[in-house]
């Protein structure tokens, strides 16, 4: 009798192996490395501007006590003193211009900040803002203001060279053209990693680029809601992309309303015999306004504005940006300091709170030094990856072929049905964030043209190396 001799399980044929399925967003991976990588390689240094200058802003409100803390703070007395003698004291000493604002003392420490405008000096949109004792009214200083937020000198100067390099209007396009790429490299960044196998993902025990890229994409992971948040709020008040937002929210009935500050009734016009137009004692003066607001329920901090002529109302508004957000504001007749007119942050449509709130996160006043910590972490983040991101762009390149770019033609493996949806989306997207479409446009143009110049002289290649 025989025996069939047996087979081990190494030794019995195996039946071939099915072909891997190709996911419907594979054929996009080497398009959004190619453009993950070019973007990243071009608009970094903006990025790089933007997150270092941000960085220093955040730094710039716990600086800005230390520094000005002789203006600002004062110590606490018994009784402060009628806001009308303060603002006169801080007249006495600066007769020049007109006040235009006046704050009172939000805080036991804190001083009286009365502003200034039309100051020989004082550069044009700021003021001279004089900082008075309340309890004895005395002058502690006077120093250029910048802004709802009362920015003084040093986190001017920060908040300008962010915002636009001191370059005025011009130089607003390179902080926008940040905010409207990063979000794009972010997104780009998170796929890529994602899409990775686990064990390409691992930094530990890794060595040389992959080591930088498992950095890069570890900490791009963790910090990639951060830069969706700050490129979006960055956006909202842009030169281009903003005003289209703007548009887009008064469309929808989503503004930000406004007290209206013209006098009510009657008395429209009636008010100007105790002062001109413009002047803190207009009417029935600023102790009898401050009290009707506070009787509106207005607590602290608040800014008291003058009426801009003789037709109009004093208007005095919250200005706490911190959490919880005081955004109330009323108008008062100057005539007999009736309230005309009263507006609540509560009732702000929805869209109008978020941009609000989304602007105070953005620029670290919305939960004080915790927001200025956070916004400082995730600018050292994205310093961080710049500098990683390069560093591998040095690592990929062999002998003096520095910096290998992504082969072209990766567009033409992506199926029409996912590529013609995703070009329209583009050019909607493009039309209404400007300085995403058009230096998007500038590139696929150099690239085509400078791929066709390479097919010409037969080096032209396609494929997606391993990343």
């Amino acid at each position: 009798m025989t025996t069939a001799p047996s087979t081990t399980t190494d030794q019995a044929p195996q039946p071939p192996a099915p072909a891997p399925s190709r996911s419907s967003w594979a054929p996009l991976r080497p398009l959004i490395l190619r453009l993950h990588f070019y973007a990243g390689v071009l608009v970094a240094p903006f990025l790089l501007v933007a997150a270092v200058t941000g960085l220093l802003y955040a730094a710039a409100f716990p600086a800005e006590k230390l520094v000005y803390a002789h203006e600002m703070t004062v110590p606490a007395g018994e009784r402060k003193l009628p806001i009308s003698e303060q603002v006169a004291a801080a007249r006495k000493a600066h007769p020049e211009g007109t006040v235009s604002a006046v704050r009172p003392s939000p805080e036991a420490d804190a001083t009286t900040r009365v502003m200034l405008s039309g100051v020989p000096g004082v550069d044009e949109g700021h003021t001279l803002a004089v900082f008075v004792d309340p309890y004895t009214a005395k002058v502690r200083g006077s120093l250029e203001q910048y802004g709802s937020t009362g920015a003084l000198p040093l986190r001017t100067w920060i908040d300008e060279f962010h915002r636009d390099l001191h370059l005025g209007e011009p130089g607003r396009l390179y902080s926008e053209l940040a905010a409207s790429w990063l979000w794009v490299i972010s997104a780009g960044g998170l796929v890529l990693w994602f899409s990775r196998r686990r064990a390409l993902r691992k930094v530990r025990g890794a060595t040389g680029r992959r080591r930088t890229l498992g950095l890069h994409g570890t900490v791009g992971v963790w910090a990639a809601i951060g830069f969706f948040f700050l490129s979006a709020t960055g956006l909202t008040w842009s030169a281009y992309a903003g005003a289209t937002i703007d548009e887009l929210r008064t469309s929808l009935g989503q503004a930000t309303p406004s007290v209206s500050a013209a006098a009510g009734g009657e008395h429209a016009g009636h008010g100007s015999a105790a002062g001109q137009a413009g002047d803190a004692a207009h009417g029935v003066g600023l102790d009898k306004v401050l009290s009707a607001a506070r009787a509106e329920g207005l607590g602290d901090p608040v800014e008291i504005v003058p009426p801009a002529d003789a037709n109009s109302a004093y208007v005095v508004k919250q200005v706490q940006r911190s959490w919880p957000t005081k955004q109330d504001a009323v108008a008062i007749d100057p005539a007999d300091g009736q309230v005309t007119d009263v507006v609540r942050f509560a009732d702000h449509p929805v869209l109008a709170k978020l941009t609000r709130w989304g602007i105070d996160l953005h620029t670290g006043v919305l939960f004080g030094l915790a927001n200025q910590i956070a916004l400082m972490l995730l600018a050292l983040s994205l310093v961080l990856l710049i500098v990683w991101g390069y560093r591998m762009w040095w690592q990929r390149g062999r002998g003096s072929a520095f910096g290998r770019p992504v082969p072209r033609g990766a567009w033409q493996q992506v199926p029409p049905h996912i590529l013609v949806p995703l070009l329209a989306g583009i050019a909607v997207l493009g039309y209404f964030l400007p300085l995403f479409g058009i230096p998007l446009a500038a590139f696929l143009a150099v690239d085509i043209l400078l791929g066709e110049i390479a097919h010409r002289r037969g080096k032209r290649s396609y494929g997606t190396p391993a990343r």
